[in-house]
C-alpha cells in the first residue's frame, strides 16, 4: 500500500463539496493506486464501495480509513475477471450506499511477459484483467447514473502505451484499448450527462513497483525522461481522479488527463 494514503486532505489540497456524500465504486482498490483513491474520495466525505479480490489489504484499507475519521468504506470481494461477480459488487454497493455518481474501473496487473512465452490463455487473461472489466462496470452503472441525473467515470490507462515500454505487450494493448473505449463511451453516455474521462499515470511509485521493479537504474531513467525531476506518487494521480469525480471538470469528458511529470 502506498505510504500516502489518506493524505491529500490532509496535505492541505483542493476540497470538493460537490463530492460530499456521492456514491463511489472502485474496483482493485486493496492496494496501490486504488487505495489511494478509496481513501482520498472517502476524505471528501464520499461513500465508497471497492472491490479486489485481495481480502487482507481491504481490511487493512479499511482500518486506515476508518482511523483517520472518513466514512468507512464497504469492501466486496470480486474478480474482475469474473464479470458476473464483478456486476454483482457493483449492485451490492449501489443497494447498500446508494445510487453510485462515481466509476472508478481501476483494476490491473503489470505483470512482465514475454512475446515469445504468451499463449492464448494469457493473452484473453490479460485482457479481462486490464480492459474487459472497464467496459462491463460501465455498462452497469450506466442505468443509475441516468437516473440520477449524471455521473463520471475515471477509466485509468498508462504511460506504457506511449512510451518506450516492452515485455508486457497483453498489458501494453489493453492499456491502449482504454483509450478508444473511453472516447466511444463519452459520445454514447453523454446525452445522459455521464462524463468518461481517462487518466495516464506516469511510473507511480507504489509499494508494488518499489518492490518489483525498482532499481537505481530504473529510477535513472524514468527521472531523465520526465520534464520533473521527482516521482510521481499515488497521491498526485488521487488528486487529479478527485477533480474528474467531482462537478469543477462538469465539461470536460472523452479526455486523457496525463499525470506522468512531463515524460509524455
Amino acid at each position: 500500500m502506498s505510504t500516502t494514503v489518506g493524505t491529500t486532505r490532509d496535505a492541505g489540497y483542493a476540497a470538493y463539496p460537490s463530492l460530499r456524500d456521492r456514491v463511489a465504486f472502485v474496483s482493485g482498490g486493496s492496494t496501490g493506486l486504488g487505495a489511494e483513491f478509496v481513501a482520498s474520495l472517502a476524505a471528501q466525505g464520499v461513500r465508497v464501495g471497492f472491490a479486489d479480490i485481495d481480502e487482507e489489504g481491504a481490511k487493512a484499507l479499511v482500518d486506515r480509513v476508518r482511523e483517520l475519521g472518513a466514512p468507512e468504506p464497504l469492501f466486496v470481494p470480486a474478480d474482475v475477471r469474473d464479470v458476473d461477480a464483478l456486476q454483482a459488487a457493483i449492485a451490492t454497493v449501489a443497494g447498500t450506499l446508494g445510487p453510485i455518481a462515481v466509476l472508478v474501473n481501476n483494476a490491473a496487473n503489470d505483470q512482465r511477459h514475454d512475446s515469445a512465452t504468451v499463449d492464448r490463455a494469457y493473452w484473453d487473461d490479460a485482457i479481462a484483467v486490464n480492459l474487459r472489466h472497464h467496459f462491463f462496470a460501465a455498462q452497469a452503472v450506466a442505468a443509475g447514473m441516468r437516473a440520477r441525473g449524471g455521473g463520471s467515470i475515471i477509466n485509468l490507462g498508462s504511460i506504457s502505451a506511449h512510451a518506450d515500454f516492452t515485455g508486457m505487450p497483453g498489458y501494453i494493448t489493453a492499456k491502449a484499448g482504454i483509450e478508444g473505449l473511453t472516447r466511444t463511451l463519452a459520445r454514447e453516455l453523454g446525452p445522459d450527462r455521464i462524463r468518461v474521462n481517462c487518466i495516464i499515470p506516469g511510473w507511480v511509485l507504489t509499494e508494488r513497483q518499489r518492490a518489483l521493479w525498482l532499481s537505481p537504474e530504473a529510477s535513472q531513467k524514468v527521472l531523465a525522461s520526465q520534464c520533473l525531476k521527482d516521482n510521481v506518487l499515488p497521491s498526485d494521480v488521487a488528486r487529479m481522479l478527485l477533480w474528474l469525480a467531482a462537478d469543477d471538470s462538469a465539461m470536460c469528458t472523452a479526455q486523457k488527463w496525463v499525470v506522468d511529470g512531463g515524460w509524455m
